[in-house]
């Protein structure tokens, strides 16, 4: 293909919240060696797919993704979004098959390990996705390594190991101490541990760099009230009230008043 420095971050905008497809098929004079042809028609088919898949249409883009990688069988990009299909099907079975093709055809290629290594904690496959997750991170060219050990982090709480998830989740905020969502599982697993002065440190980390949903906010107040800081947890209903007074969250307080 004309593209092999794609990655798993297109993949991911697959889902809702964005699409990045770069241009099918490129307008030339003459006519165009049969590889070339080929990697137009392995591109096409793939971006196709691709498209399909974001909207929803999943049988349409399974036929495209499979005749791409008819086309051209080494392209892990193409694998994942074929195994992302199968499983908007509801087929795991296929959707392992294909991940482990992406796997194969690309071994060090950190989005593919951890893009793999969601889909089995996804399915319950605890200990085979921290493999893959740990391969994962063991890329010395993997520079998003922190987003791999939240990731990790949040498999392990599943599993259930809280110890576990947060050694990932320390180890995130090493490499990047403002990472967001580190800050934001952190703050979670501490609560859910009862650990309700280190959920308010690290939910004030992550309140201060990032717009808080209603979510966040109900967090918030829920640490206050067992901290018995009546002065913190009505700020964050005011701010809760203020900002989201649709939500679920916000509708919860008010019936609770």
């Amino acid at each position: 293909m004309k593209a092999p420095a794609r990655s798993l971050i297109l993949l991911a905008s697959l889902l809702p919240g964005g699409l990045f497809l770069g241009a099918c098929v490129s307008q030339t004079t003459g006519a165009l060696a049969p590889q070339a042809n080929l990697e137009d028609a392995a591109d096409f088919n793939y971006e196709l797919g691709a498209r399909y898949l974001r909207a929803g249409n999943y049988e349409l883009a399974r036929d495209r993704l499979q005749r791409s990688l008819e086309i051209d069988e080494k392209q892990a990009i193409a694998w994942s979004a074929l195994a992302l299909t199968y499983e908007r099907l509801q087929n795991p079975r296929l959707a392992s098959e294909a991940y482990r093709e992406a796997v194969r055809v690309e071994p060090r290629n950190f989005d593919v390990l951890n893009t793999y290594a969601v889909f089995l904690c996804r399915q319950g496959e605890y200990d085979e996705a921290r493999e893959y997750f740990d391969r994962a991170i063991g890329i010395p060219e993997n520079d998003n390594a922190f987003v791999t050990m939240t990731n990790a982090g949040v498999c392990m709480k599943q599993k259930p190991d809280r110890a576990l998830a947060e050694s990932y989740m320390r180890q995130a905020l090493k490499r990047r101490p403002n990472y967001g969502e580190g800050l934001l599982q952190l703050a979670i697993l501490k609560f859910e541990n009862g650990n309700n002065l280190g959920a308010r440190a690290f939910l004030e980390r992550y309140v201060s760099d990032n717009p808080p949903s209603s979510a966040v906010l109900l967090l918030g107040i829920r640490i206050e009230e067992r901290l018995g800081d009546d002065r913190a947890r009505a700020a964050y209903v005011e701010r809760l009230l203020e900002s989201f007074p649709d939500s679920t969250e916000a509708r919860s307080i008010r019936e609770a008043r």
